[in-house]
């Protein structure tokens, strides 16, 4: 049975910081993409970062130098380092397995002064 746990959402202030933590079981993690991605409350759920098997990662426009994506495979653990948030990173960050098609249940994150 695949699983994601994600934690470490919360409230932050505007230019906070944040370390979101996906655990994953139930798949062989190392040899798959994985990703983060978020919906925000009338939105559709946008693409955040992937990193591949190899490391390589891609982000979208609005959180380029500002988020990194990481993996520890020795873990199975995904993470997602968030820096200088503002308002409009307000959502539920969800974690993918994307080789396997699998999601995590999600994690709020809000940022409001």
């Amino acid at each position: 049975q695949v699983q994601l746990v994600e934690s470490g959402g919360g409230l932050v202030q505007p230019g906070g910081s944040l370390r979101l933590s996906c655990t994953a079981s139930g798949i062989n993690f190392s040899v798959g993409a994985m990703g983060w991605y978020r919906q925000a409350p009338g939105s559709e759920r946008d693409l955040v970062a992937t990193i591949t098997s190899g490391g390589m990662t891609n982000y979208a426009d609005s959180v380029k130098g500002r988020f990194a994506i990481s993996r520890d495979d020795a873990k199975n653990t995904l993470y997602l380092q968030m820096t200088n948030l503002n308002p409009e990173d307000t959502a539920v960050y969800y974690c993918a397995a994307v080789a396997f098609g699998a999601w995590g249940q999600g994690t709020q994150v809000t940022v409001s002064s």
